[in-house]
C-alpha cells in the first residue's frame, strides 16, 4: 500500500512536470507509467466512486504540487535573467518528442486523410504562434497582462491537451502568449502575493472544464483513429516548434549568445530522449 502511494507521488510529480515543462505530455507520461486509463475514467465521471477518485488522486496531486513549486522557482529565475536562452531549451524539448509521436503514426496504415489532418494542425498551430499575441511580447512583463476571456479560452485550450497523447499543455500556452505570465503568477502566489490570484483561478476552472467536458470524446477519437489523430498532433507540434522559434529569435535578451543557445537545445534533446528511455524502462517492469 505504501510503495503505490509513493509511485504515485512519483507519477504525480511527472505529471506536474509535463504541465510545466514544454514537450512533456502528460498522457504519453500516464500512458507509460500505466495510470492513463484510470486518469481518463476519473476525469471523465470525476462524481462515481468520489471517495475513490479522490484517494487515488491525493499522491498525484502531492507529486505534482512538489514538482510545480521546483519548476515554478527555476524557471522564473531562467525567464528573469535568460529568457531567450529558456525558450530554446523548449525548442529541444518539444522537437526531442517529435519521433515518439511519428512512430505512432507509422503503428496505422497510411491514408490521405493523415496527410490532410497533419497539414491543417500544422496551420493552425503556425498561425496561433505567429499570429497570436505570443512569447516577443511577453519579454520583461513582470505581472498577468491577458485578458479574462483571453486566460479562460486558454484554460479550456490547456484543459483540453491535457489528455491528448503527445501534446504538451504549456507547448500550447506558450503559443497563446500567457505561459510567461502564468509562470509570474504562480511564482507569485507561492510568496503569498495574492494579486493575481482571481486570473489564475479563471484559467484553472477553464482548464478543469475543457478537461472533463472532452475527456470521452479524445479517448474514442484516440482509440477509433489513432493515424488521423497522431497526424494531428504531429502537425501541431511542428506548426508549435515553429511559431516558437520565430517568436524566441525576436526576443531582445542583453543576455543570450548562440553558444548558449546550442547548449540549451541539445540539453532539451538530452533530457526529451532521457524521459523516452525512463518511459520505455517502466513499461517493462
Amino acid at each position: 500500500m505504501i510503495k503505490k502511494f509513493f509511485y504515485k507521488v512519483f507519477c504525480g510529480f511527472f505529471l506536474g512536470l509535463s504541465i510545466f515543462a514544454p514537450g512533456f505530455s502528460g498522457s504519453i507520461i500516464a500512458i507509460t507509467m500505466g495510470i492513463y486509463q484510470d486518469l481518463v475514467r476519473i476525469v471523465s465521471n470525476p462524481f462515481k466512486n468520489l471517495k475513490q477518485n479522490i484517494l487515488y488522486c491525493i499522491p498525484l496531486a502531492i507529486g505534482a504540487g512538489i514538482s510545480a513549486i521546483l519548476f515554478v522557482i527555476t524557471f522564473k529565475f531562467l525567464f528573469d535573467k535568460y529568457e531567450k536562452a529558456t525558450y530554446i531549451l523548449f525548442v529541444g524539448l518539444i522537437a526531442g518528442n517529435l519521433p515518439v509521436i511519428f512512430s505512432e503514426i507509422k503503428k496505422s496504415k497510411f491514408q490521405k486523410s493523415y496527410f490532410l489532418s497533419g497539414i491543417g494542425a500544422f496551420a493552425i498551430a503556425l498561425a496561433l504562434g505567429i499570429f497570436a499575441t505570443g512569447i516577443g511580447q511577453s519579454s520583461g512583463v513582470q505581472g498577468v497582462t491577458a485578458s479574462l476571456p483571453r486566460l479562460a479560452f486558454s484554460g479550456l485550450a490547456g484543459g483540453v491537451s491535457a489528455l491528448i497523447p503527445g501534446m504538451s499543455v504549456s507547448m500550447v500556452l506558450i503559443i497563446m502568449g500567457v505561459y510567461h505570465q502564468l509562470i509570474f503568477a504562480a511564482e507569485s502566489l507561492l510568496h503569498i502575493d495574492f494579486t493575481y490570484l482571481f486570473q489564475f483561478g479563471l484559467f484553472g476552472i477553464s482548464a478543469v472544464i475543457g478537461l472533463v467536458l472532452t475527456s470521452r470524446g479524445i479517448k474514442f477519437v484516440f482509440e477509433k483513429f489513432p493515424g488521423f489523430a497522431n497526424s494531428a498532433v504531429f502537425g501541431f507540434m511542428i506548426g508549435s516548434l515553429i511559431g516558437i522559434i520565430v517568436q524566441s529569435l525576436q526576443l531582445n535578451d542583453p543576455n543570450f549568445n548562440w553558444l548558449l543557445g546550442g547548449i540549451m537545445i541539445i540539453v532539451g534533446l538530452g533530457i526529451s530522449m532521457l524521459f523516452f528511455v525512463m518511459g520505455k524502462a517502466m513499461n517493462k517492469e
